[in-house]
């Protein structure tokens, strides 16, 4: 009963929700632990904050939520800004991994409205119910904050096409200016990316709650559907297996260039040996 009572007073007309990315990981078990909870999480659960969690931290706190994931992103029901930053600035003093440099640069925001005499609908920036549901709440978070983690990585690899193409255009001049540590750390964020959108974000992976709940897993795959994520992420997988190509050619051609290079060096070497055997032949005499 104490549950329903709880469900009933979070019941409003309107829940929007705002999702934005901190970081690339956050630590969610030592936030769990500040807040009183012993139970680890998996690396597939989230972390809700609400009703007495959020006191002290902002002024009002009925019909607020927070979502906390730990492949970085943080999804906040009716909050307005100054609150969110009130959460963040609170978080930064429990968990070093979160930051708030451009916190608004990746955004994704949704929309529930309850009206009992229109037709539940779902929408690009809302949905549309008659009654509303808990699970609503959880699966349209985990939607947006696997869509805002998808923004950013999509925003990363277009960075590094960039310094790539910069190389390749240096190519065609002939000229092969990228340096080892460059090519390591090109490796590196490709990598990163890879291990980012199939591990940290689980893109493929479905909530929990989705195997108990049909009405759970039905809104998760239209959401899935509206927010592309699937596509989005073939998308980047395709762009991950290129870059990883071209950054095998670059390090082959490095590899060669090396090889070239100590060659002449050894002919350098040699003849130098040579001219100097020859000196001492003819002019030490």
């Amino acid at each position: 009963m104490a549950g329903v009572a709880q469900m009933e007073s979070e019941i409003m007309a309107e829940t929007e929700f705002k999702a934005i990315v901190l970081s690339n990981e956050i630590n969610l078990n030592k936030i769990s632990q500040h807040f009183g909870s012993n139970r680890k999480l998996k690396w597939e659960e989230y972390l809700i904050l609400k009703g007495t969690e959020l006191q002290g931290i902002v002024r009002e706190i009925e019909m607020k939520r927070v979502y906390l994931f730990h492949f970085g992103s943080i999804v906040f029901l009716n909050f307005q800004y100054h609150e969110i930053m009130d959460v963040i600035n609170y978080l930064k003093t429990i968990e070093n991994g979160i930051h708030d440099t451009n916190t608004f640069k990746y955004v994704d925001e949704y929309k529930i409205e309850i009206n009992s005499e229109s037709e539940s609908a779902i929408n690009n920036d809302y949905m549309v119910t008659k009654e509303i549901a808990e699970y609503q709440f959880d699966i349209v978070s985990t939607v947006l904050a696997k869509s805002v983690a998808l923004e950013k990585i999509e925003s990363d690899i277009s960075r590094v096409l960039d310094e790539i193409e910069e190389v390749v255009n240096n190519l065609y001049r002939g000229e092969l200016t990228v340096s080892d540590e460059k090519l390591a750390k090109m490796s590196a964020s490709i990598l990163e990316f890879k291990l980012s959108t199939i591990s940290y974000v689980m893109l493929l992976d479905k909530p929990a709650i989705t195997w108990n709940n049909e009405g759970a897993s039905e809104l998760f795959d239209e959401l899935t559907i509206l927010f592309e994520l699937t596509d989005r992420y073939e998308k980047l997988r395709h762009k991950i297996d290129t870059l990883m190509d071209i950054i095998e050619v670059f390090s082959g051609l490095a590899h060669s260039k090396r090889g070239t290079r100590l060659e002449w060096a050894v002919i350098i070497l040699i003849g130098i040996e040579i001219c100097l055997s020859l000196f001492a032949l003819f002019f030490e005499k």
